[in-house]
């Protein structure tokens, strides 16, 4: 498998080999020990899955606070998505930065985006389907987000703010400067 450090610290690519002949091809997606070694060792305990119909489709920004924050590995089985990741880890030379990565079938690019992040996307193609584990369940309780529009973040949408089509929920969720400190950095953390 390949890996792609980013220049956020945590956020890492992988793209797991294909072998293809002319059926079609075979990869191996996921591989426990290969993701403890060489990411992070971690304990994935669930896959979830989101379709997306309509392109333009944005869903986020997302997360989990202790004791139920969540690490995320994310993949697109269908379509083609921008995936986005910003840094809310509080003390982190990255607070408040973003990075996006373009993932689609056919690039088979993965992102692992560990607790300490929003995550969200916007869908580039109709039909996207979305699949990612995850390291908690989910908690109502614990859920929270930022807004996908902050223009203090200033993600870069490739889409009109106007033309995105967002949950009413994503449309109330409040700005990074109104977010409360739930995570903090220290260059000593662990590999999550």
């Amino acid at each position: 498998m390949r890996i792609e450090i980013s220049a956020i610290e945590g956020i890492v690519a992988i793209t797991p080999p294909r072998f293809g002949d002319h059926r079609g091809y075979f990869s191996e997606v996921f591989k426990d020990a290969w993701f403890r070694e060489n990411v992070a060792d971690v304990t994935f305990i669930q896959d979830n899955e989101s379709l997306s119909a309509q392109t333009g489709t944005v869903r986020g920004l997302h997360f989990q606070i202790p004791p139920f924050a969540q690490g995320k590995l994310v993949r697109c089985l269908a379509g083609r998505i921008m995936d986005v990741v910003v840094d809310i880890r509080e003390g982190s030379p990255s607070f408040g930065k973003w990075l996006s990565q373009e993932l689609s079938p056919e690039n088979g690019m993965q992102l692992w985006v560990p607790a300490g992040f929003a995550h969200g996307f916007a869908t580039l193609e109709p039909n996207s389907v979305i699949s990612y584990k995850v390291t908690a369940p989910y908690s109502p309780q614990h859920d929270r987000g930022i807004a996908w529009n902050d223009p203090a973040i200033g993600i870069r949408w490739p889409f009109d703010e106007r033309d995105m089509v967002s949950s009413d929920k994503d449309k109330t969720l409040p700005r990074l400067t109104d977010l409360p400190s739930h995570f903090s950095y220290s260059t000593q953390q662990p590999k999550d």
